[in-house]
């Protein structure tokens, strides 16, 4: 389902509307969907990315869908700006220099591969976000990144560090998926 101007309107302003509350209470203001389009309502994953002056200043999302796609937003925007470990808790004095991008899941694909050469093979650069799972570690990147690691070999490598893991890393057992996103955002 792709969402129209105003759905992804609605979406920043849910996003924008959850840090100025947050920046009052530092606590995740309630959530209520009264007046949110029934498509908002349905089901679906959401990363939310802040920036200021282009710099990552946060980023939280869920790679499942368990709630409406404006609730998944209006968490996981407070949580990019109070609760990511890499970062302190914005600061009111950013909020006015902050950009806001969200990014909508498409459900997760299986890839079925056998090993590191094969999945590099099957990479889509600056379409798919990927997911590795191995035991309990789960690990993703969106599309988004292909921007800064715009080769496969080096994008894979940087995702498996990012799980703690070396970068020539691999395992038989390790579980890839991968997904697509609509991706929108404002100043």
């Amino acid at each position: 389902m792709d969402l129209d101007v105003s759905q992804r309107r609605k979406l920043l302003e849910l996003g924008r509307k959850s840090i100025e509350l947050g920046l009052t209470t530092r606590h995740l203001p309630a959530w209520s969907d009264v007046e949110i389009d029934a498509d908002l309502q349905c089901p679906r994953a959401s990363f939310a990315t802040l920036e200021i002056d282009g710099r990552l200043r946060g980023c939280c999302g869920t790679i499942h869908p368990a709630r409406s796609l404006a609730e998944d937003v209006w968490r996981n925007t407070w949580a990019s700006a109070f609760s990511d470990p890499r970062f302190p808790p914005l600061a009111r004095s950013e909020y006015p220099y902050l950009d806001v991008h969200i990014s909508v899941l498409s459900p997760l694909e299986p890839v079925n591969v056998e090993s590191e050469s094969e999945l590099l093979q099957s990479l889509r650069p600056g379409t798919d976000g990927i997911v590795l799972e191995l035991d309990a570690a789960r690990v993703t990147f969106l599309p988004a990144v292909w921007e800064q690691l715009p080769e496969p070999r080096e994008f894979l490598r940087h995702l498996k560090e990012k799980a703690g893991w070396p970068a020539t890393f691999w395992s038989s057992r390790i579980r890839v998926h991968r997904y697509t996103t609509q991706s929108f955002g404002a100043g």
